[in-house]
């Protein structure tokens, strides 16, 4: 990978820890020394620290592995969840290019060309989302959510915000079929106006 997680260095660093330990060796020789004490409670002292040092690293170990199984979700992707990401995106895009040329007075000649093009990059980035192509880069350290998730949330967020009412608006055009489309379930109608109060106070 070409671009390594924090979290992933401060895994790898706790995992070499635990490796210079030795702890089998440790034991090993702690049992070996024990074996020749009369101490009853001497033995008894050193069985449990051998015991309770067993169990602390046994936790240690399943929490590295169980850290860095979340950081390989984080950056990966199954296929049947690439096809949805392909299919959920399109619709966005559908939306988005829909409004944004509904928008466009037909006799804009230089405005339609520039949606156009606006458009065009859209479909080229959904193109991105295919099965062979997303597995390919994540072999590479591809960070599917940073790439993806991060510029499609931007565009979501321009796209609302661009439909938001100022004194110039007119209702009419903010209520348009592809925004009634966005804003159909609750909870994008209440992340809808998380949006607006969060603006607003930007402002």
């Amino acid at each position: 990978m070409t671009n390594i997680s924090p979290e992933l260095i401060s895994l790898g660093a706790s995992l070499g820890e635990l490796a210079i330990k030795s702890t089998v060796s440790a034991i090993t020789q702690k049992i070996k020394t024990v074996k020749t004490s009369k101490d009853i409670n001497e033995v008894r002292k050193v069985y449990d620290e051998v015991v309770s040092e067993l169990i602390n690293e046994r936790q240690e170990a399943i929490r590295i592995a169980q850290s860095y199984q979340s950081e390989l979700e984080r950056v990966q992707i199954s296929d049947e969840d690439i096809d949805h990401l392909h299919n959920t995106v399109n619709r966005i895009i559908e939306i988005i290019s829909k409004a944004q040329t509904n928008s466009i007075n037909p006799n804009d000649k230089e405005a339609l060309k520039s949606a156009s093009e606006q458009i065009a990059s859209y479909n080229q980035f959904k193109e991105l989302i295919d099965v062979d192509t997303l597995k390919t880069m994540q072999l590479l350290g591809f960070n599917y959510k940073e790439a993806i998730g991060e510029p499609l949330t931007l565009m979501m967020k321009n796209f609302i915000l661009s439909k938001m009412i100022s004194p110039n608006n007119d209702v009419k055009d903010i209520l348009t079929p592809e925004m009634v489309e966005v804003l159909k379930s609750k909870v994008a109608y209440e992340n809808f106006f998380k949006l607006i109060e969060k603006n607003n106070n930007q402002n």
